[in-house]
């Protein structure tokens, strides 16, 4: 499992499966009872008002991603370890949730999450550059972080 991907899940965030693909859908074709039962005219009419299927299906609507109360999870949390600054820095964040926040682990979520090159040979930027964009991709996949802690 992905770094950000375990940062998501002890949110309790969890990312929406993709919708199936549907199978295009056949048109049906009118039984031979029903066809024969009806002669001349009537049978031309009849033909006419059979019900039809779409020849391509209307996709799925994509389904709605739960908001879940990151702030008040993260409050909690920030309750039984004093001193961790969550809101400005990625090491506290990620000690907060128990997670590997060694320079490495940092550089491979930073690699992850599609960091600029020449960010990641500067510890400092690197840092500050993870921090809101992963703070970001919280709220993408919906968390309530507030606009204020959205660089």
């Amino acid at each position: 499992m992905s770094l950000f991907n375990s940062i998501l899940e002890k949110l309790g965030i969890h990312k929406a499966a993709a919708p199936a693909a549907a199978a295009p859908a056949k048109p049906a074709a009118p039984s031979q009872k029903a066809a024969g039962a009806v002669a001349g005219p009537a049978k031309r009419v009849a033909a006419e008002y059979q019900p039809r299927t779409l020849a391509t299906p209307i996709p799925a609507r994509p389904a709605a991603i739960p908001v879940v109360d990151v702030i008040s999870k993260l409050a909690s949390l920030a309750a039984s370890k004093p001193g961790l600054d969550w809101k400005v820095s990625i090491v506290d964040l990620l000690k907060l949730m128990g997670l590997d926040s060694s320079f490495n682990a940092r550089k491979e979520l930073a690699s992850e999450i599609g960091c600029p090159a020449n960010l990641m040979n500067d510890s400092a930027a690197m840092n500050t550059w993870l921090h809101a964009t992963v703070l970001q991709k919280i709220a993408e996949n919906g968390g309530n972080i507030p606009q204020s802690l959205l660089h």
